[in-house]
């Protein structure tokens, strides 16, 4: 499905009937990063995944994607696809644009799931690695790819998934450079969600890889508990759909139906 929003075409699949559950891929994935686990999600769900501005099959807005820019985009597709409430599961960068959502549609979603992704805004220095990134991508395009690609699995499991990441790379590969650029700045400038978080009332957890090497086990298992946020610590790194796929089906599986919560 393709739909136009603001001039820039967003492309997205829907698969299966029910409860709407929305899925937002990460940095440099698209809504593929979901395929292996849609043939089973879809049995229970109406399910949605896009891709994000930048990414994929979806164009290029500007010089920056903001959180909210792509939550907007995600507004407006649950507007054609005639859908009032809805589950949100966000890997990574897609966690940030799920919280991006929950801010201005809090009644409309029914449960927000962080996966490999934290509310926490970019620290000084994260900031400072993003600007880095920028200026390193538009040298090195494809050693940047690369790097990335590889650094979202634990060290000692890169060569397992040695065909999964040469895919990822191959695809990433075909974004445009704008796009990406656009998108690590929209990181970059995100709010700090914590308070958010806390004070949803709807069902909320948060998955992390153990040996995740960006959103580090000590931080996210503290930021868990002061927002009152279920946590499930997996094996494995920053790729806990792959890394421990059943474990992650199992938990989307068993989010609860729509319920009316008090805000």
């Amino acid at each position: 499905m393709i739909i136009n929003f603001r001039g820039t075409q967003i492309h997205y699949n829907v698969e299966g009937k029910g409860d709407a559950l929305v899925l937002l891929h990460g940095f440099l994935e698209s809504s593929t990063m979901w395929n292996s686990l849609m043939p089973v999600l879809s049995k229970r769900f109406k399910v949605i995944a896009v891709d994000l501005p930048g990414h994929g099959k979806s164009g290029v807005f500007g010089d920056t994607h903001s959180m909210q820019l792509m939550a907007d985009c995600i507004l407006e597709i649950l507007r054609i696809e005639d859908v009032k409430n809805a589950h949100f599961v966000g890997h990574s960068m897609g966690g940030y644009v799920a919280l991006a959502y929950l801010k201005n549609n809090l009644e409309q979603v029914t449960s927000i799931t962080l996966l490999n992704s934290t509310p926490s805004e970019d620290s000084i220095s994260r900031k400072k690695n993003r600007e880095r990134a920028v200026q390193l991508i538009k040298k090195y395009p494809q050693a940047f790819i690369s790097m990335g690609v590889t650094n979202l699995f634990a060290n000692e499991k890169a060569s397992i998934y040695e065909e999964t990441i040469k895919a990822m790379k191959a695809e990433a590969n075909t974004y445009p450079i704008d796009g990406i650029i656009a998108n690590i700045k929209g990181m970059k400038t995100r709010e700090d969600t914590r308070e958010l978080l806390r004070n949803y009332k709807g069902q909320k957890n948060i998955i992390t890889g153990k040996e995740d090497p960006i959103v580090l086990f000590n931080e996210i298992k503290n930021i868990a508990k002061v927002t009152d946020s279920k946590l499930y610590s997996l094996s494995g790194g920053h790729m806990s759909h792959i890394e421990a796929k059943n474990e992650v089906l199992d938990i989307i599986l068993r989010l609860e139906a729509h319920s009316s919560h008090v805000q």
